[in-house]
């Protein structure tokens, strides 16, 4: 009987703290939702919220 493993990869994330505002991170213009990944993920790695679990 195989045993469960964690997901290769695991990243989790953590916004705890933050008071930053989804306008202030996107801006008030729609925008594609590639670019908000990017953004999103630019904001991450910024502010080091990211981490290995």
């Amino acid at each position: 009987m195989a045993t469960k493993q964690k997901p290769f990869g695991g990243y989790g994330v953590n916004f705890k703290g933050c008071s930053d505002t989804l306008e202030g991170l996107f801006g008030k213009k729609p925008i594609s939702p590639s670019e908000m990944t990017k953004l999103l993920w630019a904001y991450v790695k910024k502010n080091k919220l990211g981490g290995k679990e």
